[in-house]
């Protein structure tokens, strides 16, 4: 079987990326299709794959600023024809299942329809774009939208990692799919014999993972927060964050399993495609304090594993923190619930996705 995989971009490492190098190991050999890959940004270890880009990679400062050449994604990926494969596995959450790819089984695996193209009001007024700018970009996002859509009627299957992005790929794309949760490598982590009075997130600073109301909630309890992770909305946090709000930076990956073991609680303020880092906490048998919606739904047991609030305000997280007792949840039971999410169950069943191409193919043909 000739499997090619393809990925939207490579200057930046999140969670398509961990699923990425998962992807890469069950696949050993396959190349990687991607529009642009810095190599000095990236960890040392993919120096070893086979990775493959697009024109795109030539741009000016692109590796630093992919965001302003969003229009030209498409145009890259519809010019890599890949129908010299049996299958071709995207793993997507931009535009690279616009892949030509022939009479090849193409199975996407989705992490999310186009976030900006599907949802841009949402993003414009997360990001702080003004009016005229908004107005100026809809014909555009009009262009973007139609041909994401025709992009995935090319698909052969699809493969959501959530609820909630499986009834997106339905309402947006108007495809089925089935659900494959992302690998988590819970073997990493484990319960502490004691745990600290700080509560925990791990992410990156973005706007939209609104860690903005954790802080603002944290401000209101004046309970101890430790933020872990990086980015831009870095200095906007700091500005708002009160004394018992620590932020640390980006943290090594050999840290983090003591960082969610001695937590109190993890803290999910946004509502995230699927979120691995509860699954982390969970493997690290603490509870998860959740907003209730997104993929929360499918990690989190409300009473057993943590707790939801059904509000984006910071006033209901402070609430949920005041009256949930992290005491009352058996670190066991956390260490359960994440096993349903290590990266062998999401091997396994990609592999048995993959593995049976030839009746997708038949499927189409007929």
């Amino acid at each position: 079987m000739r499997l090619a995989l393809v990925h939207d971009w490579l200057n930046q490492r999140g969670g398509a990326e961990d699923v990425l190098e998962v992807l890469v190991e069950t696949f050993p050999g396959a190349p990687v299709y991607t529009s642009i890959y810095w190599r000095d940004g990236m960890p040392q270890a993919y120096r070893s794959w086979d990775i493959r880009t697009t024109w795109m990679d030539r741009l000016p400062g692109i590796y630093r600023h992919h965001q302003p050449y969003l229009p030209l994604y498409p145009l890259a990926f519809s010019g890599l024809d890949l129908s010299g494969y049996d299958v071709v596995l995207s793993n997507k959450s931009g535009f690279c299942h616009g892949v030509r790819t022939g009479q090849a089984v193409h199975i996407c695996y989705c992490l999310t329809p186009t976030r900006f193209v599907w949802t841009f009001e949402e993003y414009a007024a997360r990001e702080g774009l003004s009016a005229p700018v908004r107005r100026a970009l809809k014909p555009l996002i009009a262009l973007l939208r139609r041909w994401d859509w025709q992009a995935a009627q090319r698909v052969t299957r699809f493969v959501a990692i959530s609820r909630e992005v499986q009834e997106r790929i339905r309402r947006f794309y108007g495809r089925d799919s089935v659900i494959i949760y992302p690998p988590v490598d819970t073997a990493r982590f484990r319960p502490a014999p004691s745990h600290d009075d700080y509560y925990l997130i791990v992410s990156r600073l973005v706007p939209y993972r609104r860690i903005d109301l954790a802080v603002q909630a944290f401000n209101l309890l004046r309970l101890p927060l430790v933020i872990a992770g990086d980015g831009r909305d870095r200095p906007r946090l700091e500005a708002m964050a009160g004394p018992t709000v620590t932020f640390l930076g980006r943290v090594p990956d050999s840290d983090l399993p003591d960082l969610f073991a001695r937590c109190r609680a993890y803290i999910l303020p946004g509502v995230e495609d699927f979120g691995i880092a509860p699954v982390q906490a969970q493997a690290a048998g603490r509870p998860v304090i959740a907003f209730g919606a997104g993929g929360a739904l499918d990690t989190v047991i409300p009473g057993r594993t943590g707790t939801f609030f059904y509000e984006p305000t910071p006033e209901a997280l402070a609430k949920a923190v005041r009256s949930f007792d992290p005491e009352s949840v058996d670190p066991q039971e956390c260490v359960r619930n994440a096993a349903r999410f290590d990266r062998r169950v999401f091997q396994e069943q990609i592999r048995a996705v993959v593995e049976d191409f030839e009746n997708y193919e038949d499927e189409r043909l007929n």
